[in-house]
């Protein structure tokens, strides 16, 4: 069993060096606030811009842990989830959202500790009337996520491992981590990059 915080631990850049199957969206998705991060298996939700109901749906059913990944088309035009939303996704024990596309109430958001990535902000409702699609595999930019995968996100990058890889992920980042543990020993005692990355003859 792969723990969150075994991999928040890592962080996606040593994650996405360490382990080539990692999977990266490619998308223009920011946290809210500094110091947001999360990680967790993925709740997969496919919106119709401009309409949040999937979004209410998933808010009932999804687990403990989940993290929503939002398909909300790349709209900037609304904001589908705020500050109520996020309340009831902290009151489900939710490990945060990620959505392709903008939020609302950021301040209030940011205050309550929910990490959340997106695309935008966006003060705009919406309506609730298309039920979307809960649990299905989405085309995540360059990435695609599906149910049960692993999300990893920090201030570097949104990160997708594949359900089955995660485990293997996790020990190839702890791999490369303990390897730059030694680089920064070697670099305290005076060495250089390139003495350590075996580069003199390029340099």
């Amino acid at each position: 069993m792969v723990r969150a915080a075994d991999l928040l631990a890592l962080g996606t850049a040593t994650l996405g060096e360490g382990w080539p199957g990692a999977r990266l969206p490619g998308l223009p998705l920011r946290p809210l606030a500094p110091g947001m991060a999360l990680a967790g298996p993925a709740f997969t939700v496919r919106c119709r811009a401009g309409d949040n109901l999937a979004l209410h749906r998933a808010l009932a059913v999804a687990r403990p842990g989940e993290v929503l990944v939002v398909d909300y088309e790349a709209s900037l035009d609304s904001g589908p989830f705020g500050e109520i939303m996020a309340l009831a996704a902290m009151a489900r024990g939710l490990a945060g959202l990620v959505i392709d596309g903008a939020v609302r109430d950021s301040a209030q958001i940011a205050a309550l500790g929910f990490p959340v990535f997106a695309r935008g902000l966006d003060i705009r409702g919406t309506t609730k009337t298309d039920r979307g699609q809960l649990g299905a595999v989405l085309r995540f930019g360059r990435a695609s996520v599906g149910p049960g995968d692993m999300v990893v996100a920090d201030a570097d990058a949104v990160l997708i491992l594949p359900r089955d890889e995660a485990g293997a992920a996790l020990a190839a980042g702890r791999a490369r981590a303990g390897r730059e543990e030694e680089m920064k020993r070697r670099i305290a005692a005076g060495e250089t990059t390139l003495a350590i990355l075996g580069l003199m003859k390029e340099a």
